[in-house]
């Protein structure tokens, strides 16, 4: 039973150490930042996320990559029924309906269904042998894609409905789906936006939100406020920052006292006022680093089903580092999507422990094994 739960010294040989070594890095610099937003409670509280996110990824390394894929429906099945069940019973937070309590903490069942429809997608490409592109197999990736998304957009979860839609978007198109089809995709979207703009689901102050970085200044006391005193934070943090220079102090400091969710939402602020230009500039080369070690192991897999795991994974991570550091200063619409690995939640750091699980199980088993 014990040799079951150890790595097989052929498997432990072609671990990517650098992958994870860069996330827990990536952890480490949040956690400096979640303590200056709002002291040392919460990064206890990351910390043993991480301990139990590792424990996660490790447990995903033991799986031989075809049980993987045999699993991948029930996952991805088990994961549609719990975004059923918090449409109709969850807790309602910052307006969304997304999240199950448990205790006195809460699950996001979006953050795993994301990664549960990668899988899916990813499988049924690799049974389909790639062919994108005949009609039937589109309406069935089509048909596995939109149950998720679908079931997002009720919360409603504009963030999270976004990066779902990128996931897609960058398998869709590294499978080779014809480019016409995928820009029809993105009109019926941008219909579909319309439609839900005018509806009844979108609420008048999530429409003020998506919409107040535009003209931040014309609801300063209200809407805007968050963005303005973000901006503001990040402005005064200059070339080096004022965390380097007075040293990191638990909940001091403008962005710390002014800019709600400064540990979730907008951890960026804090960056930027804390380390300055050179820390932001920092954090998004180790970004750099980890997307380009996911894109290294993509084009390494032995199967199409690894490949575009790893695609997914690249194109939730990048949209979500985009958007989230893009709302903080004035470029995005403000959402609530979390910087991958930095910020405060625990659904959050599990979900994308488990993804970096997956890819670095697709990254061991890549290489033929030399048994002699």
């Amino acid at each position: 039973m014990l040799q079951k739960l150890i790595l097989e010294r052929k498997f432990l040989r072609n671990i990517n150490f650098g992958i994870l070594f860069i996330a827990i890095l990536i952890v480490g610099f949040g956690c400096l930042n979640i303590y200056a937003a709002v002291g040392g409670s919460a990064v206890k509280l990351q910390i043993a996320w991480l301990l139990i996110s590792l424990l996660f990824l490790y447990a995903i390394l033991l799986i031989d990559s075809s049980t993987i894929m045999r699993i991948t429906p029930i996952f991805y099945w088990a994961n549609i029924l719990l975004l059923i069940y918090v449409d109709l019973f969850g807790n309602v937070v910052n307006g969304a309906r997304g999240w199950i309590g448990i205790g006195s903490r809460a699950l996001q069942p979006s953050e795993f269904a994301k990664v549960a429809m990668i899988m899916m997608l990813a499988k049924k490409l690799d049974d389909m042998e790639g062919k994108i592109n005949n009609i039937k197999n589109f309406f069935i990736l089509a048909f596995y894609a939109i149950i998720p998304m679908g079931l997002i957009v009720i919360q409603p979860d504009m963030g999270m409905t976004m990066v779902s839609f990128f996931i897609v978007l960058g398998i869709f198109f590294i499978a080779g789906l014809d480019l016409r089809i995928i820009f029809g995709g993105i009109t019926a979207l941008v219909a579909l936006v319309a439609v839900l703009w005018n509806s009844s689901l979108m609420e008048a102050y999530w429409k003020k939100r998506l919409t107040i970085f535009l003209h931040p200044e014309s609801d300063q006391l209200g809407a805007g406020l968050q963005l303005i005193q973000s901006m503001t934070g990040i402005g005064s943090g200059g070339i080096f920052g004022n965390g380097v220079k007075t040293g990191t102090k638990a909940m001091s400091g403008f962005v710390a006292q002014f800019v709600p969710e400064n540990n979730t939402d907008f951890i960026f602020a804090m960056v930027g006022e804390k380390w300055g230009f050179i820390g932001g500039t920092v954090l998004l080369f180790l970004y750099f680093l980890l997307l380009a070690q996911i894109i290294r192991a993509s084009k390494k897999s032995k199967d199409l089903f690894g490949s575009l795991v790893c695609i997914g994974v690249f194109s939730s991570l990048l949209f979500s580092i985009i958007e989230n550091i893009g709302m903080t200063i004035g470029v995005m619409p403000i959402t609530g999507i979390t910087l991958p690995f930095m910020s405060s939640g625990g659904s959050s750091m599990l979900s994308n422990f488990i993804a970096l699980g997956l890819i670095m199980n697709i990254g061991m088993r890549s290489k033929k094994i030399n048994f002699i």
